[in-house]
């Protein structure tokens, strides 16, 4: 696919800043397939006149290069697109992915400042938006904040979906690009530490890139680190019984310890097989263990008399955790011809998960009760992929190909009370199995009209088989989705600095593989309520399907700034939310609350993204040279057969902004940078009887870059300087109670300085 077409041209003219380096090279290098394309650039002095002889043997040992910014990236996308680049990563040194990501447009994410949490496109959570590594899904277990930013060579952030990158992206797609094994020799070392609440956590980085051979190239990412941190916890839960008109308060008050060690290992290794062939192998391993504790006391107002059965006062539990995830993916590119090209990819993968608590909770200082959890999981996983690319003529680029992918997982849970199985699961047993097979086909034209008028259309097939089995059930879910796609983009000027973007596109939202199986989880919680229920998937679940439109407008400026406004609108079918409803259930002699996906009707949601980044100087004549980096974005959404004013879609609050900037000083090698994201409070009503809420984020990040030489630089940083309390709520109205219940507490700084160094 040739969404993001990028000449030498286009991006010299786009970026005045574009860097680009005159290297002396010995030996031919590699350039990976998928490496923007290099662009000329003028020198910054011109050298001494010499001989024609001695010039003529001087451009034959001299290679220009450069790389592509962001900025020319985006713009020369049919479809709507943003890049995060390598140099955008370096530049303002974040610890985690979810930080750097979280200052995008419409981006959001979820859990307590400071926390990182779920990354959500347009407000949207549950699984909304497609987050892919290299193109590919990631097992069970996996989230982008054990990826360190060290590891990652760039952001591809879709707002539409599009044929090849796949349709399960109602919100948008992020893709994270890993290191590649680019031209340019890099050896690379970062060193430092973080400190929250006096606890200390270091980490280490290596990067190293070079070339060997006839035109083969690698690249080498390894990341270790050591990570403490301590939560306070705070849940409270009043409940009014409306026959006896009584109130209940039970207050919980306690302390999470966590202490995490993880080890990072990516690699590409890039061979130029002939003049036309390439090869590419790329290893990608992720291990980490963890520990953790936490010491609980609650209290119930009034005191229950008589005590009920299962009845405490405090919990300790105790934890430990290891993940362990191998993958080798291989492409294979070959240019069969001046106008056509075939790509072939595969992957394979491992993932091994271990986890084990136990929970001792107590009455009056007596051992009341004691829960031993014990689990493990296997997964396996597979993808291959095949597609051509042909250019027609005309300008037009046909790409069409097909894909598989499966995942497999095996799991192991025993669930072990006062050293006896748990009542109640006898008969699902212990182990589960569960598989998930997709095959895909697709196919995309993308061709210009004149010089103005660029068009993008593409049909994708999509078709998933789940299945999840234990001791008494045996589940099937099968589905299929046929999704036709429309881009287009048109330039207002001849320079393409103002243009107009369009998607017509259809899209989907797959159930989850742990929402289709069966197993329950039983919540020991006494007294057993509407707000602590079990909690159980559904095998009979269907994927969502949305229609979508979005028009956008992006004026480029002379300085490398930007200014854009982007409305976007979903029609959703088939919505599945959680519900919570008093079931007659097979583990229970009496009805149980139970906490269960289900498809509930339709929904639509629509907003309006705005972002602006420019330097200061273009507009005042006698200003610093800041840069400035601003975004607003506004959601609405509604959910078909739920009361209003609140219901929206889950988790989606009304809007986020971000503001920053950065400079670098005249007189001394600093640069100073920070950023504030901004995230309203939400209230959400999610069904006939809940109510949720989350409190408001006001996040205040701040760097300070010193360049001690060209090689070495010391950075400190500071995240969450805001450090505000954080709450989620419910409120629940089942007709005979009124439970009202919160839960959270405060959010840390982290400060954090690291020495980077290039050998």
């Amino acid at each position: 696919m040739q969404l993001t077409r990028v000449s030498a041209a286009a991006v010299l003219a786009v970026s005045g800043s574009l860097p680009a380096v005159a290297q002396t090279q010995t030996q031919p290098q590699a350039t990976p397939p998928d490496a923007p394309a290099s662009a000329p650039a003028r020198p910054a002095q011109r050298p001494a006149a010499k001989p024609a002889d001695a010039r003529s043997e001087q451009l034959k040992r001299v290679e220009v290069s450069g790389n592509a910014s962001d900025d020319s990236i985006r713009k020369a996308s049919t479809a709507s697109k943003i890049v995060i680049t390598r140099e955008e990563i370096d530049k303002f040194g974040d610890s985690t992915l979810g930080e750097m990501i979280k200052r995008l447009p419409g981006v959001t994410t979820g859990g307590r400042p400071g926390r990182g949490g779920d990354i959500r496109m347009r407000g949207m959570g549950g699984g909304y938006t497609q987050i892919l590594v290299n193109g590919e899904r990631m097992p069970p277990g996996f989230s982008l904040d054990q990826l360190p930013p060290e590891q990652v060579e760039r952001i591809e952030v879709l707002r539409a979906p599009t044929a090849e990158y796949g349709t399960r992206a109602v919100a948008g797609t992020i893709n994270v690009v890993l290191r590649e094994a680019l031209k340019k020799r890099l050896n690379e070392f970062r060193a430092g530490f973080a400190t929250e609440r006096g606890h200390i956590s270091p980490g280490i980085s290596w990067t190293r890139n070079d070339n060997f051979g006839e035109g083969h190239a690698y690249n080498l990412t390894v990341n270790a680190l050591h990570g403490e941190r301590v939560d306070d916890i705070i849940n409270d839960t009043l409940t009014h019984t409306v026959a006896t008109n009584t109130d209940s308060l039970l207050t919980s008050r306690g302390r999470n310890s966590d202490e995490r060690t993880a080890l990072n290992l990516t690699g590409r290794v890039q061979f130029k097989l002939n003049a036309t062939d390439s090869l590419a192998i790329q290893p990608f391993i992720v291990s980490t263990k963890s520990t953790t504790n936490s010491q609980l006391l609650q209290t119930t107002t009034p005191q229950p008399n008589p005590t009920p059965t299962g009845f405490f006062d405090q919990a300790d539990t105790d934890g430990d955790s290891r993940f362990t995830m191998a993958r080798l993916n291989t492409q294979w590119q070959s240019k069969l011809s001046a106008d056509t090209r075939v790509e072939a990819r595969g992957g394979i993968g491992r993932a091994r998960g271990e986890s084990h608590s136990v929970r001792q909770e107590r009455l009056a200082g007596a051992a009341s009760r004691l829960q031993d959890d014990s689990s493990t999981s296997r997964d396996s996983n597979w993808s291959a992929l095949a597609k051509i690319s042909h250019n027609l003529g005309g300008d037009h680029s046909l790409v069409s190909g097909i894909e598989g992918e499966g995942t497999s997982r095996h799991t192991n849970r025993v669930t072990l009370v006062n050293g006896a199985p748990q009542p109640g699961l006898d008969d699902f047993g212990d182990d589960l199995d569960a598989s998930s097979t997709r095959v895909a086909a697709y196919a995309q034209d993308e061709w210009n009209v004149g010089k103005q008028w660029d068009f993008y259309a593409g049909l994708r097939w999509e078709g998933i088989t789940t299945r999840s089995s234990a001791a008494s059930y045996d589940a099937r879910n099968k589905s299929s989705v046929f999704t036709p796609l429309a881009h287009a983009r048109y330039k207002l000027d001849d320079k393409g600095r103002d243009m107009i973007r369009a998607s017509l596109t259809r899209s989907y939202r797959s159930p989850q593989l742990q929402d289709l199986i069966a197993r329950p989880t039983i919540n020991s919680q006494v007294p057993h309520q509407a707000n602590t229920p079990d909690r159980a998937g559904n095998p009979d679940l269907k994927p969502e399907l949305a229609t979508g439109f979005e028009i956008g407008y992006e004026h480029y400026q002379t300085k490398g700034g930007l200014l854009s406004a982007n409305f976007f609108a979903r029609r959703i079918t088939n919505l599945m939310r959680t519900v919570t409803s008093l079931e007659t259930v097979p583990w229970s002699t009496t009805q149980r609350w139970v906490a269960r996906p289900l498809n509930i009707g339709k929904a639509s949601t629509a907003g309006v993204e705005l972002e602006a980044r420019f330097r200061l100087d273009e507009y005042f004549e006698d200003a610093l040279p800041i840069n400035i980096r601003s975004n607003f974005s506004i959601f609405t959404s509604r959910v078909d057969g739920i009361p209003g004013p609140n219901n929206h879609i889950d988790g989606q609050p009304k809007g986020t902004a971000n503001l920053g900037a950065d400079y670098r000083l005249r007189s001394v090698p600093l640069t100073l940078g920070a950023s504030l994201n901004w995230t309203p409070s939400t209230v959400i009503q999610q069904t006939l009887i809940t109510e949720t809420t989350a409190s408001r984020k006001a996040v205040v990040d701040a760097f300070a870059l010193w360049a001690i030489n060209t090689e070495q630089s010391l950075r400190l940083s500071a995240t969450n300087l805001s450090a505000m309390d954080y709450f989620t709520g419910s409120v629940i109205a089942t007709g005979d109670q009124l439970i009202t219940s919160r839960s959270g507490g405060p959010s840390y700084t982290q400060w954090q300085l690291r020495w980077e160094m290039k050998i």
